[in-house]
């Protein structure tokens, strides 16, 4: 399963990804895809995506933590910003002297 968070997105991206997937709320998108067709849609969102566009996917995968986070766009303007610890996922909170 992938579920997807996307901002300002741009309507031929969005009917792209309603191919795919179902959009639950706004900019919310939900969808069980093959590894080839989600690497596809992938490849085509970051092709065509403008440097404005924020995109957060999640989708399942055969680690420890059960799935995989794909960030595109700029990261931080929420006070938060992925990062990696031993293999790990982790959602790290920027502090107001990290974001200047």
């Amino acid at each position: 399963m992938t579920v997807i968070i996307a901002n300002d997105v741009p309507a031929f991206i969005r009917g792209h990804l309603k191919r795919w997937f179902i959009e639950p709320r706004p900019n919310v998108f939900v969808g069980t895809l093959n590894v080839r067709t989600h690497d596809k849609v992938m490849q085509f969102i970051v092709k065509h995506a403008p440097p404005e566009f924020g995109f957060l996917s999640i989708t399942s995968w055969p680690n420890c933590q059960g799935y995989k986070m794909e960030r595109f766009g700029p990261q931080g303007a929420s006070g938060q910003q992925e990062m990696e610890l031993s293999g790990i996922s982790l959602i790290e909170a920027l502090s107001s002297q990290t974001k200047k």
